[in-house]
């Protein structure tokens, strides 16, 4: 059977992306269609990879500005040619879902979650994203004409897997759609030192408003807790200067993956603010034995263990990360019971059980 796979972007290395590495690992012969592709954002990933595009790839300012696209993406998605192809994955958190294939090609849907920017995040999205006066006023157009065509391709997929419940519920909400849930995988293959107890508290990812930085920022402000802040971003500039002057807060910018490591190893317990869907991060952090202060919704709930692996604080502001970490400061934790915990989310379990279903569905 000939394979393809298909991811919305290839213009930054993060979660979705590590996830596509594995499939590539899996189906090494695929090739790996995408919208836009920036080979400088991703560090050698996919390098040796047969790449294919679509025509945005030669749009000026596409690469650094394609949220400015949303009108041509389906457009774009639906031009890709996936005729040759059997079976067809499609690694999406927006618009690849919607390839059109040949009536007999099974496509699989990896989700990572349904377009955020189009349903539930649309407000948030609207209010943060930089657009000028003269295009702002035609977005909420644009975004009701993106959701129908959203709606509409979500039945050209087969198999839907989700990354986490979290995502497999909003699959059904959204696209009225059935799920597998298969939680993405995260490399818990690495060192662990269950002797190191650290002294300062690690943020780590790419430094956008959503992440909430700011407000465990403001935590160790007030606290004088230490705080190593691993990653570079849009919000990096705003962040440090709300940081400025307060010298238990470090900004290290971008690590290689050996020195993100040692972060790990060397950090007290690691800090994540966010909702996101899975949040492979915190996973990464049990893996080398470290608890996790945690914002309690999303993904999170799914992979951390109130009182076991980490605690959970209830509001997106300073003082409930505050009185969490008040609240860990008292408490004693396992790290080789958070490691052994971790190791449920690795890659060989991921690629055991997408093997598991291929065959349960007789698709290969």
């Amino acid at each position: 059977m000939r394979v393809a796979l298909v991811h919305d972007y290839l213009v930054q290395y993060g979660g979705a992306e590590r996830v596509l590495e594995v499939l590539s690992e899996m189906f090494p012969q695929a090739p790996i269609y995408t919208l836009i592709y920036d080979s400088s954002q991703l560090y050698g990933a996919f390098s040796d990879k047969t790449i294919r595009t679509s025509f945005l790839q030669k749009l000026p300012f596409a690469k650094t500005h394609h949220r400015f696209f949303p009108i041509l993406m389906p457009l774009a998605v639906e031009d890709l040619d996936l005729t040759a192809y059997d079976v067809v994955i499609s690694s999406s958190n927006s618009y690849t879902k919607g390839i059109i294939t040949r009536p007999d090609t099974i496509h699989i849907c990896y989700c990572h979650t349904p377009m955020r920017y189009a349903w539930d995040d649309y407000h948030r999205y609207f209010k943060e994203f930089q657009y000028s006066s003269l295009v702002k006023p035609f977005i909420p157009f644009a975004m009701n004409y993106i959701r129908m065509w959203d709606k509409l391709s979500s039945d050209r997929v087969d198999y839907y897997l989700a990354n986490s419940q979290n995502v497999a519920r909003r699959i059904q909400k959204y696209y009225k759609m059935d799920s597998h849930v298969l939680y993405p995988p995260v490399n818990t293959e690495v060192q662990f030192d269950a002797t190191i107890e650290g002294d300062y508290y690690l943020m780590l990812g790419r430094l956008l408003p959503y992440k909430h930085y700011d407000i465990v920022i403001q935590a160790c402000i007030k606290n004088g807790k230490k705080l190593h802040i691993v990653g570079s971003g849009p919000d990096e500039e705003r962040l440090k200067s709300l940081a400025r002057g307060h010298d238990n807060i470090v900004f290290l910018g971008r690590l290689s993956d050996e020195d993100s490591q040692r972060e790990f190893r060397e950090c007290k317990a690691f800090i994540f603010a966010s909702e996101d869907d899975f949040g492979i991060v915190p996973v990464e952090a049990m893996a080398v034995g470290k608890p996790v202060i945690a914002y309690g919704k999303g993904g999170a709930l799914e992979t951390v263990k109130n009182g076991e692996t980490g605690v959970f604080f209830d509001e997106q502001t300073a003082e409930s990360v505050l009185h969490a970490m008040e609240q860990f400061e008292t408490m004693k934790f396992d790290p080789i019971h958070i490691h052994n915990h971790a190791q449920q989310f690795s890659r060989d379990t991921f690629k055991h059980k997408f093997y598991t279903f291929l065959e349960q569905y007789d698709i290969m």
